[in-house]
């Protein structure tokens, strides 16, 4: 069994050293804390997040409102037992169209091998499915949930 451990663990770290780095030891946007929209410090807004409602039809008729802002938001910085981890996502026409690690766990070596590793692949899987629900990174299950909480708050600042 122990055999067995070791074996995952290698693979593990195999894995980690083929994918593109991210440096997970600095929060990339500045304090964002709770905002809902991105900024960087001494500029205006990365984007304007008012919702602009439309109406359309469903397939029985009914009108139906679209109020998903366009923009970008931050969502809230989540605390989790390897750091704390807090993702902007940019909506457009009713679309994810981006999703970006503003802080990526960094409590310790492994943390930011672990982060490194999963923040594409979370990345890959929200843009896919355009929504928060998504199966979390096998191996990386603090990180898994820290991103997809914060991803789930800024897609309710922007009404998604």
């Amino acid at each position: 069994m122990a055999a067995a451990a070791a074996s995952l663990a290698v693979m593990g770290i195999g894995l980690e050293l083929g994918m593109g780095q991210i440096n997970a030891t600095q929060n990339l946007a500045g304090p964002v804390g709770n905002a809902t929209t991105l900024t960087t410090s001494g500029a205006a807004p990365a984007a304007t997040a008012t919702p602009t409602p439309t109406s359309s039809a469903d397939a029985g008729g009914t009108a139906v409102s679209d109020a998903a802002a366009s923009g970008t938001f931050a969502g809230s910085s989540v605390q989790t037992r390897f750091g704390n981890m807090q993702v902007s996502v940019t909506i457009d026409a009713g679309a994810i169209t981006e999703v970006t690690a503003l802080q990526l766990t960094n409590h310790d070596g492994r943390s930011v091998q672990i982060s490194n590793y999963a923040a594409p692949i979370l990345r890959s899987e929200v843009l896919s499915a355009q929504s928060a629900n998504v199966k979390g990174v096998s191996g990386a299950t603090y990180t898994s949930s820290g991103y997809l909480q914060s991803l789930q708050s800024a897609l309710d600042s922007a009404g998604f």
